[in-house]
């Protein structure tokens, strides 16, 4: 019989490694973006810690969707079911991501605009790619052909990315913007983002990546037993 230690032990050893390197990175990050030394800016003052929490998480959303382009092109080439599950995974994380992302960008907007939410060009677009995708998870549930329901979803989710892009990184540069890098004002990188900041910055940006395909990969597991179940039923 085994004893809930040796369970315990069974089941970390079943762990990849790569999660073993999303927890170190993503603990380090946390930890490293409230200790290591910040510039001192104006108005921005310690708030701009938030850059290793909110910007890193974006990254990883973006990241994460753009997998979901991948794998929904993959399902239009070849048909295979299991692309089409990791595409829909895929979208789910990345809501669960730029939901974060929102939430952690109005609380920053909050210490240095004043206010939850401004009339800015990158926010409003944000707010616009999670439309966007929260349509594409109402779009599956009212299909209940499997078939046809993978392949619309899979066109969805190519168009769904290409409008983030055109959101999130495009409207706001060619519009007047609070964000850094967006309506003519400099990014991070170019007057504040100082070496303390980068080692923790860049880490924290693997960090997420790989905690958000841990994620999806938990997910993708539940969605195959769920099918498998409703199979045998």
């Amino acid at each position: 019989m085994n004893t809930p230690t040796t369970t315990t032990v069974s089941l970390l050893s079943g762990i990849s490694w790569w999660k073993w390197l999303s927890i170190v990175l993503v603990l380090y990050s946390i930890i490293g973006g409230f200790l290591v030394d910040v510039p001192r800016l104006a108005i921005l003052n310690e708030s701009i810690r938030n850059l290793f929490f909110h910007v890193t998480i974006w990254f990883s959303m973006i990241i994460i969707m753009f997998a979901s382009m991948y794998y929904a092109i993959k399902y239009l080439s070849n048909g295979k079911a299991e692309n089409d599950i990791i595409s829909e995974q895929c979208v789910n994380t990345g809501i669960f991501l730029g939901i974060l992302g929102l939430l952690t960008g109005a609380m920053w907007a909050k210490f240095t605009w004043g206010a939850w939410w401004v009339n800015d060009a990158k926010l409003n677009g944000a707010a616009s790619a999670m439309l966007v995708y929260l349509a594409y998870v109402v779009l599956r549930g009212s299909i209940p052909d499997f078939h046809k329901r993978a392949r619309i979803s899979a066109v969805y989710a190519i168009f769904a990315f290409a409008l983030m892009i055109v959101f999130i990184m495009i409207l706001p540069r060619m519009t007047d913007s609070l964000h850094p890098g967006s309506g003519g004002n400099p990014g991070f990188g170019t007057y504040d983002l100082d070496k303390n900041m980068r080692m923790v910055f860049y880490p924290a940006v693997i960090g997420w990546a790989l905690f958000s395909a841990w994620i999806t990969n938990i997910l993708v597991r539940i969605r195959k037993l769920q099918l498998e179940n409703d199979q045998i039923q």
